[in-house]
């Protein structure tokens, strides 16, 4: 039987119509990649309920719960102990969410243990941003008042920081960035922050605790890592 040449048509220009739905959209993006998953790694005498805040801040603004980890450790301890309890922790996060890749996000000592562990156990391969919030990265004056292997250890002068700050400061392929408040009676001198090779942000005048719950701050670490 033969089709009539109008009804020939009509199928022809159906499925060109349907080709053409079914084209690529020019210009079209893909999907995001989701975010690297954030280790937070809270300073001396402290837990990770210290993030609660700049945690609760990355949900919303679109980190999956899975991809935020406020982790605890005993700040007792030397900070190379910390590290290498550290490169556990991360090789955890890492497992459990298929990401390569993690950023750091620290606060006071919590910069010391983390910068070990990507100056000496292979962590800048792990680790794509890191950041210190107001961490004693030269040491601070005020460790002489308290005890213990890792105030020793934050002590200026000290061996610990000798050796971690010998050579390059920002070693590896992760990036760095260090914030430092004018007003922090924590960390003396303030100079004692910022590192060589790091972005390093002046903060408002923020006392020690603040920078982990200050909405600048949150938005320019948020920026950095993201």
């Amino acid at each position: 039987m033969r089709i009539p040449y109008r009804t020939v048509g009509t199928l022809a220009a159906g499925a060109l119509a349907t080709l053409t739905v079914q084209a690529p959209v020019a210009g079209a993006q893909p999907a995001a990649a989701a975010p690297h998953p954030i280790v937070f790694v809270h300073g001396w005498n402290s837990s990770g309920s210290a993030w609660d805040t700049m945690a609760a801040r990355f949900a919303a603004d679109g980190w999956p719960a899975s991809h935020l980890d406020t982790w605890t450790y005993n700040t007792g301890q030397s900070n190379a102990t910390t590290a290498s309890q550290l490169a556990q922790e991360i090789n955890r996060v890492l497992a459990a969410t298929g990401a390569t890749k993690v950023d750091v996000v620290t606060h006071s000592m919590g910069g010391l243990s983390s910068r070990y562990y990507t100056k000496n156990l292979g962590g800048d391969s792990k680790v794509d941003a890191w950041v210190s919030l107001g961490g004693p990265n030269h040491g601070t004056d005020t460790a002489y008042f308290c005890g213990g292997a890792s105030c020793t250890e934050m002590r200026p002068g000290s061996s610990f920081l000798t050796a971690l700050n010998s050579g390059d400061e920002t070693p590896g392929v992760s990036r760095y960035a260090t914030w430092w408040s004018p007003c922090d009676s924590v960390i003396n001198p303030d100079s004692s922050v910022a590192l060589s090779g790091a972005t390093n942000t002046r903060t408002a005048c923020l006392s020690h605790s603040d920078l982990r719950t200050d909405a600048t701050v949150y938005s320019q670490v948020k920026s950095f890592v993201g």
